[in-house]
């Protein structure tokens, strides 16, 4: 499936709203559904949980929902996000290995 497939058939699903009530839903349950992630994830580090992997995969689906909807308001395709980020990454790091002093000193 590409990403927008995904988005495509992801926005059947989505309510009926204008262009900032799309923003500001989906920028809140974007937040929202990391937290999830990130609850799951601390509970198996610090908590003694077992990493549900199904429970993780469909709490990042529901995040990647939300990055659909998020972007799909502000104009662009999920396409359009994942390329730019790999245009970022390719000039954060032009050899295509992270490096932590790239990391640290990017500028702005």
């Amino acid at each position: 499936m590409t990403f927008d497939e995904y988005s495509a058939l992801a926005s059947v699903t989505a309510p009926d709203l204008d262009t900032d009530g799309m923003l500001l839903n989906g920028a809140l349950g974007l937040v929202g559904e990391a937290g999830e992630v990130a609850d799951l994830v601390k509970k198996y580090y610090f908590q003694g949980h077992v990493l549900p992997r199904v429970g993780t995969k469909l709490e990042l689906g529901d995040v990647l929902w939300y990055v659909a909807l998020t972007a799909r308001a502000i104009g662009c395709t999920l396409e359009e996000v994942a390329a730019a980020n790999i245009e970022k990454l390719r000039a954060r790091y032009p050899d295509g290995k992270f490096d932590a002093e790239r990391s640290r000193n990017r500028g702005g």
